[in-house]
């Protein structure tokens, strides 16, 4: 079996159709929930760093924002706008990092990073969305992870992946980012306030199977050989451990939320 070392490229543009395809993205309560902070208005000016296939750039389009997305993945882009296609939204991508983006300054009233802010520099993209931020512009970072609660079946499935990575740890994410907060607190930001919640997403064997592929340490890492290997071998876990579907996923979502004032 061939693995990869911790410091290997990541690569999430190899796993782009299984990313579009299974990975489901934040849920529409993420989405009321901003709302109540008065983010997704109608017409207004949005960034959303590290889109991916915009899961949450769609969803912020669909209640009437202007938004821009940005990913340094050309493949996964593509695959958000076939998606923006299907769901009648238009949004205005951008290929870059979120570390530079080469956008104008004071451009956004809100700026937003979903499930990626930990693939980021975090200095440099800090001073970056300050640039582009406007005068009380607003960031939000959030996260929307799977919970691998024992017995379960995210549990089994970090079981095999850690076969394939071994550098990755069963059970490492609690779902909770204090330390998001802190940064924008370092920062400057003000007015910082976090909420989380969880919930529970239901996914098909093939679904479930496709949605671990596009992991980073699955698809954006492995080999098309490995990743195979790894996916009969998953498959074959799931049918004995939990053969009935759907199968039924916690996930916990936490944000946290801050105003800028130069």
């Amino acid at each position: 079996m061939s693995t990869y070392s911790s410091n290997d490229q990541i690569d999430f543009g190899k796993t782009a159709q299984d990313y579009s395809r299974h990975r489901q993205g934040f849920p529409a309560e993420f989405f009321r929930r901003l709302k109540a902070f008065g983010i997704g208005q109608p017409n207004q000016a949005i960034l959303d760093l590290g889109t991916g296939t915009g899961t949450v750039a769609r969803g912020l389009a669909l209640r009437g924002a202007a938004v821009t997305a940005l990913d340094p993945s050309m493949n996964l882009i593509m695959q958000a706008k076939e998606r923006d296609q299907e769901a009648g939204v238009q949004i205005q991508y951008v290929n870059a990092k979120a570390e530079i983006t080469g956008l104008p300054d004071h451009s956004f009233d809100v700026i937003t990073a979903g499930q990626c802010w930990h693939w980021f520099d975090e200095a440099l993209a800090m001073q970056e969305i300050k640039r582009l931020l406007k005068p009380n512009g607003r960031l939000v970072i959030a996260h929307y992870d799977w919970l691998s609660l024992p017995g379960s079946v995210p549990a089994l499935s970090e079981t095999v992946m850690q076969r394939y990575a071994p550098d990755m740890r069963p059970g490492f994410s609690t779902g909770f980012y204090p330390e998001r907060a802190l940064a924008m607190q370092r920062e400057g930001f003000q007015h910082i306030e976090t909420f989380s919640f969880d919930h529970a997403d239901f996914y098909s064997h093939e679904a479930w199977r496709g949605r671990i592929r596009a992991s980073n340490w699955i698809g954006a890492r492995l080999s098309p050989e490995d990743v195979e290997r790894f996916d009969l071998e998953h498959a074959k876990g799931l049918q004995e451990r939990f053969p009935g579907e759907p199968l039924q996923i916690w996930h916990r979502c936490f944000v946290a939320i801050g105003a800028f004032k130069p």
